[in-house]
């Protein structure tokens, strides 16, 4: 996934319960790869 895809990262901010700033700061966390993504905005959403 790429962090200058406004699409893909609205779709994915909206697929993972999560804003798309919170999915731009997890892609320079995290990398690129959605399956590491996935896993870190789950955990972002348990610690709310």
């Amino acid at each position: 996934m790429s962090a200058g895809d406004d699409h893909e990262i609205e779709y994915f901010a909206q697929q993972n319960g999560v804003s798309a700033d919170q999915v731009r700061q997890l892609i320079k966390g995290n990398g690129n790869n959605r399956a590491a993504l996935t896993e870190a905005a789950r955990a972002l959403r348990e610690r709310k």
